[in-house]
């Protein structure tokens, strides 16, 4: 269960992050700070449903695209947030690939080090224990 807890942590944590960058790096990309706790409660939401509902589609239909479902599902959550208002505003057609792409890569290299952060922690923590 704290695992449990940690991951879904590490995937907000990364999912803010992700739309934080987003909205510093592209200037069609707008993230209205009032909305901020909903935009990302909704694209973490959407991401977390998405992702494997996408991954078993393409698995089983399309199993050439199974590279680009995140990015797939990292669309499709922030057009699903930017439903919501006071949250997510994209300008043009370029500005949601690019969001899409700097969120999805945000969010993966998150997910990928975060762990290895907290796991070392972990760890460290367990071999004092154990020494003292």
């Amino acid at each position: 269960m704290v695992r449990f807890l940690i991951r879904a942590a590490i995937f907000v944590v990364t999912a803010a992050l992700g739309l934080l960058v987003a909205s510093w790096l592209l200037p069609g990309f707008h993230l209205d700070w009032e909305g901020l706790l909903i935009a990302v409660a909704v694209f973490a939401v959407a991401q977390s449903i998405l992702a494997p509902f996408i991954f078993n589609l393409a698995r089983k239909y399309a199993s050439a695209v199974l590279g680009g479902i995140g990015l797939v599902s990292t669309l499709l959550a922030l057009i699903i947030a930017s439903l919501f208002p006071g949250g997510i505003r994209v300008d043009d057609f370029v500005t949601w690939v690019l969001a899409a792409l700097v969120v999805w890569i945000v969010t993966a290299l998150g997910g990928w080090l975060l762990p290895l952060i907290f796991l070392k922690k972990k760890v460290a923590g367990r071999g004092a224990a154990a020494r003292g």
